[in-house]
Order: structure tokens, then C-alpha cells, then sequence
């Protein structure tokens, strides 16, 4: 994946850190592979929303971005497995702040579930 040029202005290394994990699906797999090692079906069972193309999509962007290692077994039927380099494992505390983020606001974000948000709503009257 092509990354952008960004020029020296203020807010460049936040656009140049959220250009590496942007998108629905980046974040969510470098979560995943907080836990360790992690085959391609683990990763899709583990984010039923997401499509088989898309997934594959994704782990070769962070692959290219060096953000996961890809390592090919040569077996037949062969085996891939997804870890994160140790530039991904630098992003740990970042994912690890997100997560923490959407927890004490999931009841208002499109996420949370009716009994959350309901409780929420209850805990702000």
C-alpha cells in the first residue's frame, strides 16, 4: 500500500501513525494479535464481520507497512501464520489506549448494546 508523503506541519505524525492503522479492520487485527500468534482462520472467526477478501486485504497491508510478520509453512494444505514485527508490538500501548477509550464510551457509540446504552442513559439523568 502506497503511503503518503506527509510534509513537516503540526499533526503530520498523527496523520502518518493513523494512515498506517486506518480503516475499520487494522486496528482490530493488531488487537487480535496482541494475544499471539494467530492463524488467518483464528483472525476471521475471531471478527465474524469481516469478508474473507477483505481480511486478506488487510494483513497484506500491514504486512507491506511491516506491521505483522507473514510466515508460510510448507506443508500441503500450507500454513499461514500472523504475528506482529516489533514495530507492531510498539503500537501495543496505542491499540491498547483505544480499546480502553471505546469501553468508557461504548454505551454511546453504535457498538454498545441496547442494555448499555440504556444504562448509560439511566447513570446521565
Amino acid at each position: 500500500m502506497k503511503r503518503q508523503n506527509f510534509p513537516h506541519r503540526p499533526g503530520c505524525a498523527v496523520e502518518a501513525t493513523l494512515d498506517l492503522i486506518d480503516g475499520k479492520w487494522k486496528g482490530v487485527i493488531l488487537f487480535h494479535l496482541q494475544a499471539g500468534t494467530q492463524r488467518f482462520g483464528e483472525l476471521r472467526r475471531r471478527m465474524p464481520g469481516v469478508t474473507q477478501r477483505m481480511l486478506t486485504k488487510q494483513l497484506r497491508a500491514l504486512e507491506e507497512d511491516q506491521l505483522i510478520i507473514r510466515k508460510v509453512y510448507a506443508e500441503v494444505p500450507p500454513r499461514v501464520e500472523y504475528c506482529l514485527s516489533e514495530i507492531g508490538e510498539s503500537l501495543k500501548p496505542v491499540i491498547d489506549t483505544l480499546r480502553a477509550w471505546g469501553e468508557r464510551h461504548q454505551a454511546r457509540l453504535s457498538c454498545g448494546t441496547a442494555a448499555e446504552s440504556a444504562e448509560a442513559s439511566h447513570r446521565a439523568a
